[in-house]
């Protein structure tokens, strides 16, 4: 899906180069399908073709020189970590500076920068994507290649043999159909990649059956009504316009057992509310996504204190959430912790 994107107020989201030799080469309306078979077989498991967005994207071997956009998101980089490749990363412009998974904050702040300066849409110029000579681009939207924004294009990637990516949903920038099922495409396509499709399969297979178990312990008992909002965050006029409205959130929550409380305040991804509305909407449960927030508890709490009419208020019903409630490898561990909080007898 696409993230929130950074701006003042609110979420974001040349030179000529050699030809990068680490990466195959990218099949767009059938062309240079006259590979001949020693080029396409000389990696075991591979070519490797994609279709995606539009385009085809053939991989005769695993890439290895990685750059992952920023799109205010961390599910590419930590799908990378969750596979174990994260040693084909060359730049990584993602971090929520939190994570649900231990040590996984950690990893993400490890991995290089390429030593880029994010540009005014705070992603990655082109001038910059460039000069990091990848062979694989990962973007969470279509925006993070549309010219318009100061980025390299899908094309021009292409002319330095460069595979580009863009996650599930992102193809038109509407992650308000996200579920559960995007982040296990996204495992799956990328195990394909980098030829890890075994350990892709056993994350996802993990995933699910402990999902799959949550849910069974919380069948039939009421759904809270819940607010999920990010903290400290603005994406349009006022306080309340980063509350989750559709998307994989909604997904995450019916399998934790509950139900998004304005859900139909928007036909996007999120509702943009007056305090009016969020204050006379009878919120069960409250769950706030961090993005780089080191205070979030702060900030729940700041929320359950300014609505006390809230039945989440009066009963202290919360839960702080990162990267486990987006797009990424780790949303059992959401589904967990918010069943827990939404049932707690259940457990």
């Amino acid at each position: 899906m696409p993230s929130p994107r950074l701006t003042a107020t609110a979420l974001v989201a040349v030179m000529a180069l050699a030809t990068a030799a680490c990466g195959g080469t990218a099949e767009q309306d059938g062309k240079e399908r006259s590979q001949s078979p020693a080029s396409t077989t000389a990696t075991a498991g591979y070519p490797v073709t994609l279709e995606n967005c539009g385009t085809r994207q053939t991989f005769t071997k695993a890439p290895e020189r990685v750059v992952v956009m920023n799109g205010a998101s961390v599910a590419e980089v930590s799908t990378l970590l969750a596979l174990g490749v994260q040693d084909r990363i060359v730049a990584n412009q993602q971090s929520y500076g939190l994570s649900e998974v231990p040590g996984r904050a950690d990893a993400i702040k490890a991995l290089p920068n390429g030593g880029i300066k994010q540009n005014d849409a705070f992603d990655i110029s082109r001038e910059s994507m460039l000069e990091q000579r990848p062979d694989l681009v990962l973007s969470n939207t279509s925006y993070g290649f549309n010219a318009k924004n100061g980025f390299a294009t899908r094309d021009q990637l292409n002319t330095v043999n460069a595979r580009t990516y863009i996650s599930p949903q992102g193809c038109d920038e509407d992650p308000s159909r996200m579920t559960l099922q995007d982040s296990y495409a996204l495992l799956r396509d990328m195990g394909k990649v980098f030829g890890a499709g075994d350990r892709a399969e056993k994350i996802i297979a993990d995933s699910q059956k402990r999902i799959a178990d949550i849910s069974a312990k919380v069948e039939g008992k009421p759904k809270p009504k819940t607010m999920v909002i990010f903290s400290n965050m603005a994406m349009g006029a006022n306080e309340f316009s980063a509350v989750a409205a559709k998307g994989i959130y909604n997904d995450i929550l019916a399998k934790a057992g509950g139900t998004n409380a304005f859900e139909s305040a928007s036909t996007t991804s999120f509702a943009d509310l007056s305090k009016e509305k969020v204050a006379a909407t009878d919120v069960e449960a409250l769950v706030v996504i961090a993005y780089n927030d080191p205070n979030v508890t702060a900030y729940a709490q700041k929320l359950l204190k300014e609505f006390p009419q809230w039945t989440a208020s009066k009963n202290n019903t919360y839960a702080v959430l990162s990267d486990s409630m987006y797009l990424g490898p780790s949303n059992d561990l959401a589904v967990e912790k918010l069943a827990k909080v939404l049932h707690p007898d259940a457990f």
